[in-house]
């Protein structure tokens, strides 16, 4: 079972570089960052984990120079982004972004994704029309891959648009890094068999199903659409950490587990990784 950790870096938490260094060192797989750029004062779009919003979704850095810091001081651990909200960011500029990335760290991003939740956040995007929103994910991502993938690129769609173009660098994981899809089932899962590499379930289903209900009929429709339901990879979220849950997850052929870590400082998160790199 691969074990990774995911946090909400602040200004107030364990900083990215000393968060890499001491996770590569417990032998922890991978380390993912979050996304919000903002979050508007009018608070129209409800918290789906009930209540207040966490300070933390305020504060939280840009994942990508958090994860180029964490990149720079480490050799192994994977790093990724969980998620980046496609929906709220140029498909151009984040082809170079996730390329650039993935080349100065050798080859180790993992580009977890996600169209959001946060309809007022997305509309200070450009993305006014909360509906269309994964249509708009799933057209960004194939235009992503023509630029990752291609000399020269060109896209023609109904939401992205552009003639030949040259952007470098291209990845260093070939074809591509691999593009994790978050969300729940079924939505989730069938975005993630449709354009994705790999499936990333938190939530985990609309209709109130856990993890072990969910996982066998995911791997029915990952059959039905013609991928090999024992090796399509499962990346589990689990937003309340468990450790004796991980053999329960491995049997049920789940690839990796991601834990999710409080926004604290070190002297906190050192023991939570000291116990989880002992997992």
């Amino acid at each position: 079972m691969k074990v990774g950790i995911i946090i909400f870096t602040t200004e107030y938490s364990i900083q990215p570089a000393e968060l890499a260094i001491a996770a590569e060192e417990r032998g922890i797989e991978a380390l993912w960052f979050p996304e919000h750029s903002h979050i508007p004062v009018s608070r129209e779009s409800p918290f789906p984990g009930g209540g207040e919003l966490p300070r933390m979704y305020y504060d939280v850095f840009d994942p990508f120079v958090a994860l180029s810091a964490a990149a720079s001081v480490t050799s192994n651990i994977l790093i990724g982004t969980g998620i980046c909200l496609v929906v709220q960011r140029d498909p151009i500029q984040l082809a170079k972004e996730t390329a650039t990335l993935d080349t100065i760290s050798n080859g180790r991003f993992l580009f977890g994704i996600g169209a959001g939740w946060n309809a007022d956040e997305m509309k200070n995007h450009g993305t006014t029309n909360f509906k269309t929103r994964f249509d708009l994910m799933s057209e960004r991502v194939a235009a992503i891959k023509c630029i990752w993938l291609n000399e020269k690129a060109s896209f023609s769609g109904n939401y992205v648009n552009f003639d030949d173009i040259v952007a470098y660098p291209k990845p260093k994981s070939k074809p591509h890094p691999p593009i994790f899809v978050g969300g729940g089932f079924p939505h989730g899962a069938r975005r993630a068999l449709q354009y994705g590499d790999a499936w990333m379930p938190s939530g985990v289903s609309s209709s109130g199903m856990n993890i072990y209900e969910v996982i066998p009929r995911f791997r029915q429709m990952a059959a039905e659409f013609g991928k090999d339901p024992d090796t399509f990879p499962v990346t589990y979220f689990n937003l309340d950490p468990k450790i004796e849950d991980i053999k329960k997850l491995e049997d049920l052929g789940i690839d990796r587990v991601v834990f999710a870590l409080p926004s604290k400082r070190r002297e906190i998160i050192l023991p939570i990784l000291d116990s989880i790199g002992k997992s």
